[in-house]
């Protein structure tokens, strides 16, 4: 493994919320730190994992709760390094997907801070699979759009091609949907999506609190006020996989089907 040097920031992605699925570098780099400065969203057992000594410094936005500002987060990692601490600055998911980890990466560079990117499985790759809905299959999509459900600010993200979007992308993931799902799923119906596809929530992905809900793209919004944050909001056939897939659900003795999107049945009639 590489040396976490002191005077370094590490900027590690948490993984969805398992410990398990960490990386290597990223249970390196938490053992090793001297300081870990840690979002909302990462699990508290991941926490426990730093090394006994390491210093834990709160640094989560959470939507409509007093929350530092970017700026005061970056600050606080450059003086940290400057102090000649070994800094983790640890982000649930990836910390370049959805998670400002380049702001802060690009604050570092200005102040002459030295820092590595440690990547990690984003909720929108390890938290759908942990519920059993697999991102590409080839028998329903080739591709794939990861979108944002409100942007800096926490306005929605209309400035968004929401047309195209609905047309060309047979999988549509949507990070932090819960707040604006309403017009989200206006922009794709009009923009060409079928009311009736179906489409879930995953919420708490990954952790012993997830909880999943089938439902179409026109009821969403209904369903979504029941559904607890943080959560992701995926959109197409690779959801009705999940009948298929679903080995959270089998263990606990849920009779899972083989041929889910029924082409067996087709390919056997032709």
């Amino acid at each position: 493994m590489p040396v976490f040097e002191p005077g370094w920031v590490w900027l590690v992605g948490a993984g969805p919320g398992d410990p398990a699925l960490l990386t290597l570098l990223a249970l390196h780099a938490l053992r090793s730190a001297d300081v870990v400065v840690y979002d909302a969203l990462v699990d508290s057992r991941i926490l426990a994992l730093a090394a006994p000594a390491a210093s834990r410094v709160f640094a989560g936005k959470r939507g409509g709760k007093p929350s530092p500002t970017q700026r005061d987060i970056s600050r606080r990692l450059v003086e940290l390094a400057r102090g000649g601490s070994r800094v983790l600055r640890l982000k649930g998911g990836d910390p370049l997907l959805f998670g400002r980890g380049v702001e802060e990466a690009l604050a570092l560079v200005e102040a002459g801070v030295p820092f590595r990117l440690v990547p990690g499985i984003s909720a929108g790759l390890g938290g759908l699979a942990h519920a059993g809905i697999p991102l590409t299959h080839r028998d329903t999509n080739s591709a794939v759009t990861f979108v944002t459900g409100h942007v800096a600010g926490g306005d929605a993200p209309d400035h968004l091609n929401w047309p195209a979007i609905a047309q060309a992308s047979p999988v549509i993931v949507v990070y932090m949907p819960l707040k604006h799902i309403g017009r989200i799923v206006n922009n794709l119906i009009a923009g060409g999506r079928p009311a009736h596809e179906s489409a879930a929530f995953v919420s708490k992905a990954a952790t012993p609190e997830q909880c999943v809900t089938e439902t179409t793209l026109e009821r969403a919004p209904d369903v979504a006020r029941t559904v607890v944050p943080p959560a992701i909001f995926v959109v197409g056939e690779v959801v009705r996989l999940r009948d298929g897939l679903d080995w959270l659900g089998a263990l606990d003795g849920r009779q899972l089907n083989a041929d889910p999107l029924g082409t067996r049945r087709r390919n056997d009639a032709g």
